[in-house]
């Protein structure tokens, strides 16, 4: 009785040790069905269709006259520099706007030495639209019979005739000394070039007759007559803003207006 209690008292240890736990069957449906996510051949052929269309619309684009462009329509440019980016791009004439690289033709206006800056947009279905920002001239340029037209950061900008543009200050060149169009003026002019344009952006651009360089020391000479003395090459602009506060509180015979020490300005 004893050895058959411990056997069955071992059997029900044993059984109760080992408990299998039944994992609850998903619903039907439930399962991952990937047949429904492979595209039915109605929408495979709907696509390539798509894809055909756009292939077929393109190639219409840039392959027949559809948009060939017949105008090339420049704005922002003066009268003589519109006639050189118009120069310049005449041979997109015919073209197909699409096959056209905007970049390219941005680059090839861009080297014209009066051209600052360019943008080129399509205007469908034919025209072409050229964004022109032009050089803006701060001096002419002297040396013999010729002269040049340069921007405030010493470009040459374009050859004119002597004698005009005769309200912009005149810088003369040393002699012996070389200019190529879209190059650079000497150095040694550099200094006023972009004082006279400092002065433009002080708003006395039109009242400077001259630069005077003497060593490294820049003068003004306004059409009145009155100096202004800027001293060194350097806060240009902070001191022609000054000067011109100065020479709204003196009189039309002040001699010369000094701002080389831009905190302690003297008039005289």
């Amino acid at each position: 009785m004893v050895g058959g209690r411990s056997e069955r008292g071992s059997r029900r240890h044993a059984a109760a040790a080992s408990v299998v736990v039944p994992f609850p069957r998903g619903a039907a449906g439930a399962r991952l069905d990937l047949v429904r996510f492979v595209p039915s051949g109605r929408s495979l052929l709907a696509t390539f269709g798509v894809l055909v269309a756009i292939g077929l619309a393109y190639w219409l684009a840039y392959s027949t006259p559809l948009f060939a462009v017949h105008s090339v329509v420049v704005r922002g440019a003066p009268p003589a520099l519109q006639r050189d980016v118009t120069r310049v791009t005449e041979h997109l004439m015919g073209r197909s706007l699409v096959s056209i690289n905007a970049r390219e033709v941005e680059g090839t206006i861009r080297a014209l030495p009066a051209v600052a800056g360019a943008s080129v947009d399509r205007a469908f279905p034919n025209t072409l639209v050229v964004k022109i920002a032009p050089e803006r001239p701060v001096a002419v340029i002297r040396s013999g019979t010729s002269a040049w037209l340069a921007s405030g950061a010493g470009k040459v900008i374009r050859g004119i005739p002597v004698g005009t543009e005769r309200g912009m200050p005149r810088l003369w060149l040393r002699r012996g000394a070389t200019i190529r169009l879209g190059g650079q003026i000497p150095a040694g002019l550099v200094s006023a070039t972009r004082a006279l344009a400092a002065a433009h952006e002080a708003g006395l651009g039109g009242r400077v007759k001259g630069v005077r360089t003497t060593g490294e020391e820049l003068t003004l000479m306004l059409r009145h007559g009155t100096e202004v003395r800027l001293g060194r090459d350097a806060d240009i602009g902070m001191k022609l803003v000054i000067a011109r506060r100065v020479l709204a509180l003196v009189g039309s015979d002040t001699a010369y207006v000094d701002v080389s020490v831009p905190q302690r300005p003297v008039a005289g």
